[in-house]
C-alpha cells in the first residue's frame, strides 16, 4: 500500500505533467499579435483557439471510440500523446509561414491533446478517488496554469521571439510527459481490453445521476474557453476605455485565466467538506454574475475591473474539477476513460460554437461589455441542471 507521502508525490507529479501538456494550449494566442503582423491578417483570434478546439474534439472522438484510454496505460497514453502534441506544434517553425500552415499545427496540436487532459483525469480518478475532489482541483488547476502561462512569458518578456516562446513550451511540455512516464507507475490493463460500447452513448442521456453532472459541465464550458479567448480583447476594449490606465494586456490576461487555479484549489478543499455539487452550484452562480455586470464594471476604475477579473476567473474555471469529479464518479467504471474522453468531446464542441458566435458578434457590433451575455446561457443551464443534485455529493 502506498503511503500518504507517496500519494501526494504522484499527485504533484500528475499536477505537474497536466500543467506542462496544456501550456501548448494557448501557446499560439500568447503570439497573436506577431502572427497578424507577419501574416497580414487581424481575423485569427478565434481561429487560432477554434482549431485547437476542433482538433482536441477530432482527438477526443478517436481516441474514444477506439478506446484508447481504456486499452492501453494511461501513462504510456499520455507520453506519447504529449511528446507527438509538441512535435506538430513545432511543425510550422520549419516550414514557409502561411496562416494555414500555423491553423493545421494548431489543429493537430489540439488533436493530440486529447491524450493528455482527459487521460490525466482519468489517472486521477484511478489513483486518488479517496480525495478525488481534491485532487482534480489540483489537476484543472495545473491545466488553467498551463493554458495562462504562455501570456506570462509574453507579458514578461515582450521582446522574446515567437520562436522562442514555442520551443519552450513544447520542451516544457514533452519533460512533463517523461516525468509522469518515470515517476507515475503504469497501472496493468485487462486481458479484454476495454472497448467502447456505443450503448454506453446512449446512457449517456438517460435519466441518472450522472446526466446533470454532465449537463453542469457543458453549461460550463459554454462559458469558459470563450472568456479565456476573448479577453485580450475585453482588456484591450478596457485600454481604449481608459487610455491613461498603466495596464498590460499580457499579464493580466495570465492573472485573470491563473486566478482559476485558486478558484480549482480552493473549490477542491471546500468539497471535502460541502461536496462537489455544491462547490460547482455556488461558483456557476457567481460566473454568471460577473457576467451579468461585466457592462458595468468596464466603466469602472481599472483597481475595480482587475479584482472583478480576478473574481471572475476564479469562478468560472473553479467549478471545472468539481464537474469532472462529479462526471468520473459517475461514469460506467469499465468505459470510464473512454466516456471521460467522450464527454469532454462534447463539451469542447461547445466551446467552438460560443467562440465562433462571440467572433462573429465582435465583427459585426464591435466588441463591448454587453456582447459577453452571450456567454450568460452557460451558467443558467448548468445551475437548472445541477438543481437535480441537491443532496451533497461528499467525493
Amino acid at each position: 500500500m502506498l503511503t500518504s507521502s507517496r500519494i501526494n508525490a504522484q499527485l504533484l507529479v500528475v499536477v505537474f505533467a497536466q500543467f506542462a501538456g496544456t501550456s501548448l494550449w494557448f501557446a499560439g494566442n500568447a503570439i497573436l499579435p506577431e502572427l497578424q503582423h507577419l501574416l497580414k491578417t487581424a481575423g485569427l483570434t478565434s481561429w487560432i483557439t477554434s482549431s485547437v478546439q476542433i482538433g482536441f474534439i477530432s482527438g477526443t472522438l478517436i481516441y474514444a471510440v477506439l478506446a484508447i484510454p481504456d486499452r492501453f496505460r494511461s501513462t504510456h497514453v499520455f507520453l506519447i500523446s504529449v511528446t507527438l502534441a509538441a512535435a506538430v506544434n513545432l511543425i510550422w517553425l520549419v516550414l514557409p509561414l502561411k496562416a494555414e500552415t500555423v491553423l493545421v499545427s494548431r489543429f493537430m496540436t489540439g488533436f493530440f491533446l486529447a491524450g493528455v487532459y482527459p487521460v490525466g483525469m482519468k489517472i486521477a480518478a484511478d489513483r486518488f478517488r479517496p480525495v478525488l475532489g481534491r485532487a482534480m482541483g489540483f489537476l484543472v488547476g495545473a491545466l488553467v496554469l498551463g493554458t495562462a502561462f504562455p501570456h506570462l512569458i509574453r507579458g514578461l518578456g515582450s521582446s522574446l521571439p515567437y520562436r522562442t516562446l514555442i520551443v519552450s513550451v513544447s520542451l516544457l511540455a514533452i519533460s512533463g510527459g517523461v516525468l509522469l512516464a518515470v515517476v507515475v507507475p503504469a497501472k496493468s490493463i485487462q486481458a479484454n481490453g476495454n472497448f467502447f460500447r456505443f450503448q454506453a452513448l446512449l446512457s449517456l442521456w438517460k435519466p441518472s445521476a450522472f446526466r446533470p453532472a454532465m449537463l453542469g459541465y457543458f453549461g460550463h464550458m459554454w462559458e469558459l474557453y470563450t472568456l479565456w479567448a476573448f479577453l485580450p480583447t475585453l482588456i484591450g476594449y478596457y485600454r481604449h476605455q481608459h487610455p491613461d490606465a498603466a495596464i498590460t494586456t499580457s499579464l493580466w490576461a495570465f492573472g485573470a485565466i491563473a486566478a482559476g487555479a485558486a478558484g480549482c484549489v480552493g473549490g477542491g478543499y471546500f468539497a471535502l467538506r460541502i461536496g462537489s455539487a455544491r462547490v460547482a452550484q455556488c461558483l456557476l452562480l457567481t460566473s454568471g454574475l460577473c457576467i451579468a455586470l461585466t457592462p458595468f464594471l468596464v466603466a469602472a476604475p481599472y483597481y475595480l475591473f482587475g479584482l472583478f477579473l480576478l473574481v471572475w476567473g476564479v469562478a468560472a474555471a473553479g467549478d471545472s474539477p468539481q464537474f469532472s469529479t462529479l462526471v468520473a464518479s459517475h461514469a460506467a467504471v469499465d468505459n470510464r476513460g473512454s466516456i471521460l474522453t467522450l464527454v469532454t468531446c462534447f463539451g469542447f464542441l461547445l466551446t467552438v460554437i460560443s467562440i465562433q458566435l462571440m467572433d462573429w458578434l465582435v465583427a459585426y457590433f464591435g466588441i463591448s461589455g454587453g456582447l459577453f451575455y452571450v456567454l450568460l446561457p452557460g451558467p443558467i443551464l448548468g445551475l437548472w441542471a445541477m438543481r437535480q443534485m441537491a443532496s451533497p455529493d461528499r467525493l
